[in-house]
């Protein structure tokens, strides 16, 4: 099993119609997520979400891209150096 890494995945979410399917996705994930923040702009009709998950790296992606496929959503994420330190850390006690 690949390591698992912690990220922050920001979320732009421009099309309301899309917010059922994105709030389907996110359940799938529910696993992978430690929490999630949502900051609705109702001035310019966008909303925010921050979501911090701990999951392998490849199954970030893959939540990243399947929201990044809805339509008026956008989602990027930023991992996190100490999830990198401790698997050096980990190695190194190995050796």
């Amino acid at each position: 099993m690949a390591d698992s890494v912690l990220a922050a995945i920001s979320i732009v979410v421009e099309d309301p119609g899309s917010v059922e399917a994105l709030n389907a996705i996110l359940h799938d994930y529910a696993p992978c997520i430690i929490g999630r923040m949502g900051i609705p702009y109702r001035q310019r009709g966008v909303s925010f979400i921050c979501v911090a998950a701990d999951a392998p790296a490849d199954r970030i992606n893959g939540l990243c891209g399947k929201l990044g496929r809805l339509r008026g959503v956008t989602a990027r994420a930023a991992y996190s150096s100490a999830s990198a330190k401790k698997k050096e850390e980990r190695d190194k006690n190995e050796e």
